[in-house]
């Protein structure tokens, strides 16, 4: 049977310390170590087959290398997995295991849920959400590593990350009138929550920074789905007076909007330009034409939480965040100059 490899049979192939060794391989400690150095010592490791003792060095630190991720829909929908999926990668590429629970929006059973993940000694909870809204923390998570994530609260020693909401709308309202629109409408979500808010405080703003201001007749909230977006786009284009181009709070609504311009016999984007939020590229990709839309970046807020709740694990004195994460802007073919 062949010997193990050990850390000291790894700095002496590789002629270092092995202090510098274990530095090196640490992903807490690795900035002390020169980043060549650090590279060939990995290189030495993963030539003699050397995996670091994970449960060893949690032991020492007494740290079970796990973390909890309390999830309410989010395992549920394809639209926000992309969250777990960029949490999972950061836990992953720094030695960590996440482990994933779902209430379902059933309060009772999250408390029972996060009971379970301190039973399993997790490090700390990221504390997730499927879309934007300041939440009540469980009091099970009290004076426990926490970080929201698609989420925030007014605890200020909890950090948190969400969309820029305000920057998203604002990014919209650039991109509509860069192509030539004065005319514009909004179609919002009926809903009172952050997204909503955002998206047309950032849409208005834009639009005032090039002196267009958007008229009370041209903004139409409804249910944030493909019937409210369809019911709030014929309402807005059916009249004389229709706007050129559309904002619309989701992709569904936006694909709402495409049939009710459809209906009216207009073309997209000939005779109305649309813009969404989101990047659901069931829709955005699958609508004709595709849809131009501010993506969610749920996939990077997923990492951001995670790394975040290392370094507070590794820092608890390190400075609570309130991260808001750009929306960056997917652009097919639903946007053209408006006729004439």
């Amino acid at each position: 049977m062949a010997t193990k490899v050990n850390i000291r049979d790894v700095a002496k192939a590789a002629g270092v310390s092995v202090t510098t060794v274990s530095h090196a391989l640490s992903e807490a400690h690795s900035s002390r170590v020169n980043a060549r150095t650090v590279e060939h010592i990995k290189a030495v490791a993963g030539d003699l087959g050397y995996a670091p003792n994970r449960m060893a060095s949690g032991l020492r630190n007494q740290r079970s290398q796990i973390l909890g991720l309390v999830s309410d829909e989010i395992t549920t929908t394809p639209f926000a997995g992309a969250m777990i999926q960029g949490a999972q990668d950061a836990a992953s590429e720094h030695g960590h295991l996440l482990m994933v629970v779902n209430s379902g929006l059933d309060n009772e059973l999250e408390r029972q849920e996060i009971r379970a993940l301190q039973q399993h000694q997790v490090d700390g909870i990221i504390y997730a959400r499927m879309f934007n809204q300041q939440v009540s923390v469980p009091g099970e998570l009290s004076g426990r590593p926490t970080i929201l994530l698609d989420a925030t609260s007014e605890d200020p020693a909890l950090s948190s990350v969400v969309p820029d909401e305000f920057a998203a709308g604002e990014s919209a309202a650039d991109l509509l009138v860069a192509a030539g629109h004065r005319t514009i409408a909004m179609i919002n979500n009926e809903d009172d929550i952050p997204a909503a808010h955002g998206r047309l405080a950032g849409f208005r703003a834009g639009l005032d920074r090039q002196g267009i201001t958007l008229a009370a007749d041209r903004l139409v909230a409804g249910h944030p789905s493909t019937a409210g977006g369809r019911e709030a786009a014929l309402h807005l284009l059916a009249g004389d007076s229709r706007p050129t181009a559309l904002f619309c709070f989701n992709d569904q609504m936006a694909m709402g909007a495409y049939q009710a311009a459809g209906h009216l016999r207009l073309t997209v984007p000939a005779d109305v330009s649309i813009v969404g939020v989101d990047n659901l590229e069931l829709i955005a990709d699958g609508l004709w034409p595709g849809l131009s839309t501010m993506a969610l970046p749920h996939y990077e807020m997923g990492r951001w939480a995670v790394l975040k709740l290392l370094d507070e694990l590794d820092n608890p004195g390190a400075q609570r965040v309130q991260e808001k994460i750009a929306c960056p802007l997917v652009e097919r073919s639903s946007v053209a100059p408006p006729k004439g």
